[in-house]
This record gives structure tokens, sequence and C-alpha cells, in this order.
């Protein structure tokens, strides 16, 4: 289930690749909570401590360095945003984008076959 769930696919590495340390693990760790959950969490405490150490080893960083990854501030908000250009070709993103919307008009609460 850990590889499964936390590998990081060539479509990753395409985003993750240009970030350095705490950075770089701190995204991979939202990027495949996001495509595991449909959302991003909101604090490392919201990952388990198994998927930071094996998504540390692939990007290798030190996993204690996901303590130093700006979660709240400016960083972490600039991850989270679905409208950034380099995410706008991955579906998962797409899928979350579109999530926000149906959450915004009540639809995600309907049947899917009612949805239109």
């Amino acid at each position: 289930m850990l590889i499964d769930c936390w590998t990081l696919v060539e479509e990753s590495w395409r985003l993750v690749g240009n970030k350095t340390e705490a950075t770089r693990l701190g995204f991979a760790v939202m990027l495949k909570h996001f495509e595991r959950e449909g959302r991003f969490p909101e604090h490392p405490s919201e990952v388990p401590q198994r998927a930071v150490d094996y998504v540390a080893s692939q990007v290798k960083v030190d996993p204690y360095a996901l303590a130093k990854y700006d979660w709240a501030g400016r960083t972490g908000r600039y991850h989270r945003a679905p409208d950034r250009p380099s995410y706008a070709d991955e579906p998962g993103f797409r899928m979350w984008h579109t999530r926000l919307g149906e959450q915004a008009s009540g639809e995600s609460e309907r049947p899917r076959s009612a949805r239109r």
C-alpha cells in the first residue's frame, strides 16, 4: 500500500524536480497526499511518518526537513494554488479544481447520476 500510494511517478517528478530540500519534500508529500485523499494536507501531522520517510528517500532529502517546510506561509499557499500554470495539465489538479467548484455549488452532495 505504501509503495502504491506514495511512489512518485513521471508526472510528479516533473513538478517536484526543480525544488530543493524542505520545499522539495514538502511539495512531494503534499502532491502525493492530494492524489490519495483528494485534498492537500494543512499540516504535516496529517501525513503518516512512514509515508514521509518513503517520499523523502525518493527525493533524497532527510525526512526531518519536512519540519522546515512552510505549510501555512507563502510557499505552502502557492503550492496549493489550483491555477498555477504548471498544474494546468495535471489530471489530479483539474479534478481538485472541479471538486472545489462542485462543493461551492452544492453539487458534490448530490448523487453523481443527478449531476448535469
